[in-house]
């Protein structure tokens, strides 16, 4: 299976927890033998989406900005599973993470359906996409991980991404206690 790896954490060398997350992450993966491509956003040079919607109008499928966007769409085009790793910062994700993740509308279409009683953009590309979200606490936060579940959850939806998993790690619990939340995660996607 191929998979996408969007690291969305501060550049490296910046936090131990983040370096530990990290390794286990990248680790995991491996050791299910998945072919990843891996993208540290934060090393790369994406810039923020216009909205000028020239992706489905003008070039569709192609961003009109020329940056380092452009390798991230091309593997989340053709991905069995999309990884995101992120820091929860309010709830959401890392800045990095959110400017890349908006200028990957390309991977669908500029027009609506309705699924589920919701109206949502069809995708692009005929590809069962599966979604594993990472996200990170310093410690306990019942309220940011409420909110980063349920974004996750709707951001699965515009994806169309079915399989999808969830696993929130901190830093106030050991290693082992993390890799056991995303070991139970990776058993639902890959």
């Amino acid at each position: 299976m191929q998979a996408t790896f969007l690291d969305g954490y501060p550049a490296t060398g910046s936090d131990p927890f983040c370096e530990r997350v990290r390794d286990l992450v990248s680790e995991e993966l491996r050791n299910r033998g998945l072919a990843t491509t891996p993208f540290t956003l934060a090393e790369m040079n994406i810039k923020p989406c216009r909205g000028c919607f020239s992706c489905w109008v003008k070039t569709p499928g192609v961003c009109i900005i020329r940056d380092d966007e452009e390798a991230v769409l091309c593997s989340l085009a053709t991905c069995e599973l999309t990884v995101w790793l992120t820091p929860i910062t309010f709830g959401g994700y890392s800045p990095d993470l959110k400017k890349a993740m908006d200028r990957a509308i390309p991977i669908l279409l500029p027009f609506f359906k309705k699924m589920h009683g919701e109206i949502h953009h069809p995708q692009r590309y005929a590809l069962k996409r599966r979604l594993l979200a990472i996200g990170t606490l310093p410690n306990r936060d019942d309220e940011s991980e409420r909110v980063f579940r349920h974004l996750v959850g709707r951001n699965a939806i515009n994806l169309a991404a079915k399989p999808m998993a969830i696993a929130v790690l901190r830093n106030d619990l050991n290693d082992s206690a993390n890799a056991a939340e995303l070991q139970q995660a990776l058993i639902k996607v890959a």
